[in-house]
């Protein structure tokens, strides 16, 4: 990895000597809290100028430097659920001086990632997955008998909403391996966190009867300790009796043979090293559950918005002013709130419409339907499987449900898009937002796959829009009575291109594409947004004498096979463009068709080739893959210098 050194960012007395965990080991205890507040200070500092997620980071200092502090990582096995927390890990493990590169191109990931460190255990970026792969280390460590490694994941409460984090403690109660899960709860994940179990974790951060007697089961079990080899059964008994009689939700846990500890302090870094040290002499699977506050110790964090700052972008560090650049003109919106907009526009009209979204309301824009109608719209929490059934439920019913997932995390529901919905063949509308690369989130968040793994769906509707306009039309025409079966409309991340977008509805017919321009010789095949990168390359390469024809698809199932008869019948040389994989997606169905037809034109596919895709702007990301706007006019003219060679050959 190519990094760019010397950020110009002074770490403070303390962290400017910590190279790596050793280091944090020589601290006395004393010397915790002051560390803390340094590397919370170091992450203010560079995000506020680099960018990169913030509020989740600061909430877990104190944890982060309580883990290094007691267990021997890299050799003791520490695994961050989703990664949104880890930058004080990642600050602490060797990447001090290289963390002003977090997000950049070629630069450190955003993610804990196994290629870029030894203390990066698991590559992480979708939720929910600690627990099972800690689980996993944990059960090949007690078979390798290296019984004195110790395995840590650190969960957040939005995460523990996912089925696979039940999975993952239903299977570990039963392994008797050596598991601490740490069960971070701030009640957010990106949004506020919903649900049963967010009800249940209140009940007990907010029972004075058990926060009081659980201080003193603590101060018991320090005492106990001391009565030699029969004081872990003793202390296991007095423990459990005062729990089933104080509480008994505490059960939830424990019916799972997790051994509980909590509710405590999450941001008092002494008592975390006494407790983590305390649990490592305990055996088994258990639980630690911490109360923290998302951006903890920033105030504008703490006393704004948290969604707002789990992400701000740029902002001032002394005002807490979030630096927004003010165009000029009037700009084309995002396609996520042309998405949030229109589906409230729809609604008002057909009271069949539904919302659905695991968890990302404000990263969807779902929320503007939230607000307008809380009766219609449905925030599930981290769970994109039963997002996906949920909808189908509805469906049955009479109801059109939008299910809005991202690409990337629609892959966690393929099996209930299916077999519960295209099987059946209900109704349900999927809007992937960020289909595509999806920019610094890099590989874990990019939507490389959803026009090729929904493509090879029976019953299954596949389109992507060029513009806002578009979108608009193909979410009024999927909710339309005549319209049978599922339906999914894929769009990227980011801006549009119409600064008028809000258009009047109009039906598209379902599987047919348009031709934007006649040309000569070539024709481009476009399917959704870099349709807009291909006008651009046309533009420029008309100006060079060469004129391609343009098609935009708007559908890659059904196909508009009338239109690929008039493509192969008039050009000898097909050019398709797509941001998404290369394998399985439209130019492979547009190979298909030519074959099964028997035409015989040149096609040459753009778009993200074989290969995970690492993070970057998308701008870089779409001249890597070979389908930006002057990869576009490259690829054209190189085409016509080999024709033109071989003419001449």
């Amino acid at each position: 990895m190519e990094i760019v050194t010397g950020s110009g960012f002074i770490p403070g007395e303390l962290l400017s000597k910590i190279n790596s965990p050793a280091d944090l080991k020589k601290l006395k205890e004393t010397q915790l809290e002051q560390l803390s507040n340094e590397l919370r200070q170091y992450i203010i500092d560079l995000v506020s100028v680099k960018g990169g997620h913030f509020g989740a980071s600061l909430g877990v200092v104190e944890l982060t430097v309580a883990l290094h502090y007691i267990f021997n990582t890299p050799y003791d096995q520490l695994v961050w659920d989703v990664g949104h927390q880890a930058y004080g890990h990642k600050i602490l493990t060797g990447r001090r001086d290289l963390f002003h590169t977090n997000r950049v191109y070629k630069g450190i990931s955003g993610f804990p990632k196994r290629s870029e460190s030894d203390y990066d255990t698991f590559g992480v970026g979708h939720s929910s997955t600690s627990i099972s792969a800690a689980l996993g280390m944990a059960v090949a460590s007690k078979y390798n008998k290296l019984n004195d490694k110790f395995h840590i994941a650190v969960i957040g409460d939005g995460a523990m909403t996912a089925g696979l984090a039940f999975e993952g403690l239903n299977h570990a109660g039963v392994e008797n391996a050596n598991l601490l899960v740490v069960l971070n709860d701030n009640c957010m994940s990106i949004d506020p966190n919903v649900g049963a179990l967010k009800e249940y974790l209140t009940d007990i951060t907010t029972s004075h009867t058990y926060n009081k007697a659980k201080d003193k089961i603590w101060d018991l079990l320090g005492k106990i300790s001391k009565f030699g080899p029969n004081a872990q059964e003793i202390a296991s008994k007095i423990e459990n009796a005062i729990k089933t009689t104080l509480l008994k939700q505490s059960n939830l846990f424990e019916s799972l043979k997790f051994r509980y500890f909590g509710p405590i302090d999450g941001h008092d870094v002494v008592r975390l090293s006494k407790v983590l040290a305390d649990l490592k002499d305990i055996p088994g699977p258990k639980i630690l559950h911490i109360l923290t506050k998302k951006g903890k110790g920033y105030k504008f964090s703490e006393e704004g918005d948290e969604t707002v700052w789990h992400s701000p972008g740029l902002f001032n560090k002394e005002t807490g002013e979030i630096i927004k650049v003010i165009p000029k003109a009037p700009q084309p919106p995002k396609y996520q709130d042309v998405f949030g907009h229109t589906i409230v526009e729809l609604a008002e009209k057909n009271l069949k419409i539904t919302g659905i979204t695991p968890a990302m309301p404000s990263g969807c824009s779902l929320n503007i339907m939230m607000k307008a109608m809380p009766d219609r719209a449905f925030d599930v929490g981290i769970a994109e499987q039963h997002a996906v059934t949920f909808s189908a439920g509805m469906a049955t019913q009479g109801l059109i449900p939008f299910c809005n997932i991202y690409s990337s995390f629609m892959q966690r529901a393929y099996d209930q898009v299916i077999h519960d919905v295209a099987l059946q063949n209900l109704k349900v509308v999927f809007c992937l937002d960020r289909g595509g690369l999806a920019g610094a989130d890099g590989p874990t968040h990019h939507g490389a796959f959803d026009l090729a793994y929904f493509r090879c769906i029976p019953n299954m509707i596949v389109s992507a829009p060029m513009n806002e306009e578009e979108l608009r039309n193909l979410m009024y025409t999927a909710q339309l009575e005549e319209i049978q079966g599922p339906f999914s409309i894929r769009y990227p991340r980011g801006n549009g291109v119409m600064v008028n977008w809000k258009t009047p509805f109009k039906k598209i017919n379902v599987g047919e594409g348009r031709k934007l321009k006649s040309g000569k010789q070539i024709a481009i095949l476009s399917i959704g947004h870099p349709g807009n990168s291909v006008v651009s390359a046309i533009e420029e390469l008309n100006k060079q004498n060469i004129e391609p024809a343009h098609y935009d698809m708007r559908f890659v199932k059904p196909i508009d096979e009338k239109l690929l008869h008039e493509v192969f019948s008039q050009y000898e040389i097909v050019v398709t463009v797509e941001d998404g994989c290369i394998q399985g997606g439209m130019g492979s169905a547009v190979i298909e068709f030519m074959v099964d037809h028997e035409y015989n034109s040149k096609v040459i596919r753009l778009g993200i080739p074989d290969k995970f895709i690492e993070h970057g702007e998308q701008k870089e990301l779409y001249e890597e893959c070979g389908f930006s706007v002057n990869k576009i006019i490259e690829t054209i003219t190189q085409i016509l210098s080999q024709k033109e060679a071989t003419k001449l050959a």
